[in-house]
């Protein structure tokens, strides 16, 4: 288990006034000048940070030049003129203003405001407004005891002529609750937390460790923290056991991400109750399908089947697609026990080794699943289709389907390659529609992110334990699925949202999708050309098509991953929201999820939308709905991060076994303390420390992507290619530590073709 000291407290337990056993400090101790502090004084600029730091601490205080003087320790007559003289200079610099002659005061804006900490790793942190473009930096000794994502009130001072904030109070905690590692001294212990960010260990007193023990991961909560110490004190209120279980570390990731572990036993009970059989007369109610061809495409683990597709050949020559979802909202109802937990929880968890459902497992997996050879009440959007995949008709309503066949996405590939097989005709002709469905999608501007996505091979006797790594690539049944979702998803959206149809169109749950700030992308565009690579920065429909003639050049090259990876940061994140301004990515005007409500809440939400509008009900309350809207798309965020994580850390675990060997791979990021580089064979990502890179003083060039030497020019750009080593693989960071062997020579790009493009 990797350890490391604990960050010095600014304190001594033993020694705080809330500790009745500490010693009584002698009188002779009482003002007396440490030599430090002596030196400072004797330099302007010691002078000046001393004056500065009394002021700080004392934001609302108004003081002459004799008590800034008296604060600083400073009495004979040439110092008290150096007081009066920096005084004068720092009001310039409105650092301090002068609200009356001779008298001084912090310059602070007379309101505070309000905003989120995003902490740095050295302790400072910046303030995030929502009302507010700019955020603001606040020193680490300013920080005030706000931690990470707590919600704050700052003010903001002058340094000069720079605006900076001091936090007054903190008026929200993000959480109290804290995961990490416990380290033991002699008589207490500190909890050395996973996050970082946090930027403070948690004392914990010896009567306070819950029984937890040294090296154990445990979740500790803050209990006080007196105003003269830097470390808050606290409690261990949960031992989860061994750092290095694997258990134990999913666990970890689950907590600090906010994401539940297990569901309360309530919600288990509640679901257990609910019965497989179908009501006779719920099915009366519905468009009975139980005799139409219905089958599902899913991965051959799978055990949640959202959705089914039912397929017949029409009197008329055209096709009747159905797509078929399962019908969640039918067994979740607004405002129960279950709707709560699912719509806190909002989405499924996917980490390496386990699925983390939204639904309990006797719903997900079971009464809700489009299982082979069951009854199922379905959600549905069905499609009149001519042979060219253009809509004659379109239904939406809730079904009652039978699913006739399972199949996997392989055995679905081999039938549309081979052409034979069960069903090969009916999965023949969806599979062209589809195609052709992609087609016109992409002539109409979406972007191709056909990333590789890199899983993981588990030891088959504890299924946590990474034996390989294997790439998983979309193929022609997983577009097929892909396609007529979508056009669900799409189609749905729009019967709802359509301008032109309805005049006044009805609260929605939209999945939007914001163009490229063109920054971000003219840096992308400008850094690709040395590959040869052009991209088109006119209008967004020849953007989009450059850029994909672009990821498709890419392919199978060594850089396409980290160009791909490149390509997606300059894109905007799509989220959920009420407000409508489309899809960019996808090039559709109108965009919502319907097809996963088993594992993703905003689905939840749009299937009882649609019901209620089919009904001939009123428009939803619009602020109730982009309320959940946002939260939903926090928690999608927060479960992309503990996916992450999970990568990173199976990542560590598998290479921790080939410390000392060296590796091809490819600069995948650049920073100012650093080098990441990815594996070439295997696409796990480590970190060179710029520390290391001892030839040389390097900088970071960020609209170039690389750092460059400030003596010999040498220079490391994203892209290319060096000769790694593994140094350190410590799991407890989820980091991989590399050592740079070589530089390796850049290839000639060779990509076929130059695309010329326009400014």
């Amino acid at each position: 288990m990797s350890r490391r000291k604990p960050r010095k407290p600014s304190y001594n337990p033993s020694k705080s006034k809330n500790n009745p056993t500490r010693k009584k400090r002698s009188k002779g101790n009482g003002r007396k000048l440490s030599r430090t502090k002596r030196e400072n004084l004797s330099t302007l600029d010691g002078m000046t940070s001393s004056i500065v730091s009394v002021f700080n601490k004392n934001p609302s205080k108004i003081m002459n030049y004799k008590e800034v003087s008296r604060e600083i320790r400073v009495g004979n007559k040439m110092d008290r003129e150096r007081v009066q003289l920096i005084l004068e200079d720092l009001t310039q610099q409105k650092q301090i203003q002068e609200l009356g002659r001779g008298k001084y005061q912090l310059n602070i804006q007379s309101e505070a405001l309000e905003g989120t900490v995003d902490s740095t790793r050295r302790g400072g942190a910046y303030i995030i407004f929502s009302d507010r473009e700019d955020d603001v930096y606040v020193h680490a000794k300013n920080m005030n005891q706000a931690l990470h994502g707590d919600t704050v009130q700052v003010k903001i001072v002058y340094r000069r002529g720079k605006q900076e904030g001091i936090i007054i109070k903190v008026t929200k905690r993000a959480r109290t609750q804290f995961i990490g590692t416990l380290q033991m001294n002699d008589r207490f212990g500190f909890l050395i937390p996973d996050n970082e960010k946090i930027g403070v260990d948690l004392y914990i007193p010896k009567t306070k460790l819950n029984g937890a023990e040294n090296g154990e991961k445990v979740i500790g909560e803050i209990t006080d923290w007196p105003s003269d110490s830097k470390n808050p004190f606290g409690k261990i209120t949960e031992v989860l056991g061994d750092a290095g279980n694997n258990d134990v570390v999913m666990h970890s990731i689950l907590f600090e991400y906010d994401l539940p572990y297990e569901f309360p036993a309530e919600v288990e009970a509640i679901a257990e109750k609910i019965n497989f059989e179908l009501d006779p007369e719920e099915i009366k109610k519905r468009r009975d399908m139980r005799n139409i061809l219905t089958f599902t495409i899913d991965p051959h683990d799978a055990k949640d089947f959202d959705d089914a597709l039912s397929f017949q050949i029409l009197p008329n020559g055209n096709y009747e697609i159905g797509v078929h979802i399962a019908d969640v909202s039918h067994y979740v109802q607004p405002g129960s026990i279950l709707d709560e937990e699912a719509y806190n929880r909002a989405t499924s968890v996917y980490l390496v080794d386990r699925v983390v459902p939204m639904l309990p497992e006797k719903l997900s997996n079971g009464v809700c699943s489009l299982r082979p050879n069951e009854e199922k009440f379905t959600f549905s959007a069905i499609f009149e289709m001519d042979n060219n995949g253009k809509i004659k008709k379109e239904w939406f309503g809730r079904t009652v389907i039978y699913s006739d066949r399972r199949f996997t996405y392989e055995e679905a590939q081999e039938i549309i390659e081979t052409g034979e097989g069960e069903l090969h005709k009916e999965i023949g002709i969806m599979d062209r529609i589809a195609k052709k469905l992609r087609k016109k999608r992409f002539r109409a501007g979406a972007v191709s992110f056909d990333r590789v996505e890199v899983k993981f091979e588990l030891n088959q006797e504890d299924n946590s334990t990474p034996v390989g790594v294997y790439f998983k690539e979309a193929k022609d049944s997983n577009k097929l699925i892909e396609e007529y979702m979508l056009l669900a998803n799409r189609r749905v959206a729009r019967y709802i949202g359509d301008k032109q149809k309805n005049k006044n169109p009805k609260t929605f749950v939209y999945r939007i999708h914001d163009k490229p700030k063109s920054d971000k992308f003219d840096q992308f565009a400008n850094f690709i050309t040395q590959f040869g690579l052009h991209v088109d920065r006119g209008e967004n429909a020849n953007i989009s098509k450059s850029l994909n003639e672009v990821l498709e050049a890419v392919k199978g090259k060594k850089e396409g991953n980290m160009i791909q990876t490149l390509a997606v940061r300059t894109m905007a994140k799509a989220e959920y929201s009420t407000n409508n301004i489309g899809h960019y990515g996808l090039a559709f005007e109108y965009y919502s999820h319907f097809t996963s409500p088993i594992r993703r809440y905003p689905d939840v939400m749009v299937h009882r939308l649609l019901q209620q509008y089919l009904d001939g009900g009123k428009t939803a309350d619009a602020n109730e709905y982009e309320e959940k809207c946002i939260h939903s798309s926090k928690m999608e965020k927060q479960a992309a991060e503990a996916e992450r994580d999970s990568i990173k850390y199976k990542q560590v675990e598998f290479m921790s076994k080939h410390l000392g060997e060296s590796f091809k791979a490819i600069i995948s990021g650049v920073t100012d303390w650093g080098i990441y580089a990815e594996i070439e064979e295997n696409l796990c990502e480590g970190m060179v420390s710029i520390r290391n890179l001892t030839d040389d003083t390097y900088v970071l060039d960020a609209d170039n992507y690389c750092i460059i030497g400030q003596n010999t020019g040498n220079k490391y750009q994203m892209g290319d290619e060096v000769l790694i080593e593994i140094k350190n693989a410590d799991l407890s960071k989820k980091q991989l530590d590399f050592t740079l062997v070589d530089s390796l020579e850049k290839p000639e790009p060779d990509y076929g073709k130059e695309w010329d493009f326009e400014i």
